[in-house]
């Protein structure tokens, strides 16, 4: 008995050590902590190839010029549903216009936690095998706007952004035609990545 108990006693320090070696592993990827609003932090990874890593301003720059991304939620049973649609940035917010029923409204009011990525360049070189790529990734909560006040605001910002030649009765008019069954979306960011081919870096 008192060998056994001996053994059981090293087996549970054994146990602990690697409890605590693998608390520490994760922790090494903790990139920072930023505040999520609601009293705690959330925590993000650190990229590996730090030397391919994109500043925030250049981060916020492909936001700004990009035209379409993709949008990750949380769908419907635990599956990631992942959606290609078009946007408008500005100043740490992503706003995307949506019906007011489907996939993508479920799984928003499901989970708010959302991430948003956008392809900046992606050109594929044959000769060396792989593409001169660059990208973004933005974390953050996404909500439904729920004021007429709001949700006009950010459907004329991007009815700018996408018919920028278009008189401002023009668009008026498009909005109104399309205000019933319209909803927007609010995504706040509170992490922003990004990451450039090593070839773009050289040169």
């Amino acid at each position: 008995m008192i060998f056994r108990r001996q053994r059981f006693e090293r087996r549970s320090r054994e146990i602990r050590g690697r409890a605590f070696v693998d608390t520490f592993s994760r922790l090494k990827y903790t990139q920072r902590s930023i505040p999520n609003g609601k009293g705690d932090d959330k925590m993000f990874r650190e990229m590996r190839r730090k030397g391919q890593q994109l500043s925030q301003a250049e981060c916020a720059e492909i936001f700004e010029r990009g035209t379409s991304g993709v949008l990750a939620l949380c769908g419907d049973e635990g599956y990631p549903y992942a959606v290609p649609i078009s946007y408008f940035y500005e100043d740490g917010k992503i706003y995307f216009h949506s019906a007011k029923s489907g996939h993508k409204i479920d799984a928003v009011k499901r989970e708010e936690k959302a991430s948003f990525c956008v392809i900046d360049q992606d050109r594929i070189i044959p000769e060396e095998y792989t593409t001169y790529f660059r990208s973004a990734i933005a974390f953050g909560r996404i909500r439904i706007l729920e004021k007429d006040e709001e949700k006009r605001g950010a459907i004329e910002k991007l009815a700018v952004k996408y018919a920028p030649e278009e008189s401002d009765e023009s668009r008026s008019r498009a909005i109104e035609r399309e205000w019933k069954p319209l909803c927007m979306l609010e995504m706040k960011v509170e992490h922003m990545t990004g990451k450039e081919a090593i070839e773009l870096v050289r040169n």
